[in-house]
C-alpha cells in the first residue's frame, strides 16, 4: 500500500473531510473529529497514526512498529512507524473501524446528515472479517 491509497482510503469513508491543523500533516476527520493522521517528515509521509478500539490498541501496541500515539494514547490512538507494519487489508480494515470509532461518537442528526448510519462499539476486532 502505498501513502496515497491511505489518503484514498480515507476520503472514500463518509462524511471525511482534510484539513492540515498541524502544518503539513493530512488530518483526516469526520464531523469534525479526527480518525486519522498522517504525520510528515520534511515533505515525505513519516508515519500514519489512527484511533482504535481499547482492546485493539493494546493488540496493536505490542507489534514491532506500533507505539502508542504521542499526545492521543489516552484515546487509544496507535502510530505506525510505516505502512509495511501491517498488511494492506488489516491498514484498510483498522482505517474503516476508526473512521466509525469516531463516527459513533457523534449525534444522530449528524451521522445523518453524513450518510453514515451504523454505530460501533469497543468489542474485539477482527481486521480479517
Amino acid at each position: 500500500m502505498r501513502w496515497a491509497d491511505v489518503e484514498a482510503l480515507c476520503l472514500a469513508l463518509p462524511g471525511t473531510t482534510l484539513d492540515h491543523p498541524f502544518g503539513d500533516s493530512n488530518v483526516f476527520k469526520v464531523g469534525g473529529k479526527m480518525f486519522a493522521l498522517i504525520t510528515m517528515e520534511g515533505k515525505r509521509p513519516g508515519g500514519l497514526w489512527f484511533k482504535a478500539g481499547e482492546t485493539s490498541y493494546r493488540l496493536l501496541i505490542q507489534e514491532d512498529g506500533i507505539s502508542p500515539c504521542p499526545y492521543l494514547a489516552r484515546a487509544h490512538w496507535v502510530a505506525l512507524d510505516s505502512l509495511k507494519v501491517l498488511k494492506d487489508r488489516e491498514i484498510k480494515s483498522y482505517l474503516s473501524r476508526a473512521h466509525g470509532l469516531v463516527a459513533s461518537g457523534l449525534s444522530k442528526k449528524k451521522r445523518a446528515e453524513l450518510g453514515i448510519d451504523v454505530v460501533l462499539k469497543d468489542e474485539i476486532f477482527d481486521p480479517f472479517a
